[in-house]
């Protein structure tokens, strides 16, 4: 799979909601690729054009659009798209 395959998520340093966010990905070993919107202004204007708004995280996965979110509107999300979660 190449890296443009990848869900994109667009985040902020320092974000306790990306942070966390970042943990569960990794957690549940779900590749994505990084757009940090603070040192990158053109990821900055990718993420409002594709979302309508600034606020971090925002996940796109293959056009589907999750925006300021947590975990707790992340799990839905992915089990929409069809991942697979084991939780404990």
């Amino acid at each position: 799979m190449s890296s443009h395959a990848l869900p994109v998520l667009y985040l902020k340093p320092g974000c306790p909601w990306c942070v966390e966010v970042v943990a569960f990905l990794r957690e549940h070993g779900i590749a994505y690729r990084e757009q940090d919107v603070i040192a990158d202004a053109a990821a900055r204007a990718e993420m409002f054009k594709k979302s309508g708004q600034t606020k971090a995280p925002t996940l796109d996965w293959s056009g589907k659009i999750l925006a300021d979110f947590g975990v707790d509107e992340l799990v839905p999300f992915l089990r929409a798209q069809g991942v697979a979660l084991r939780m404990s």
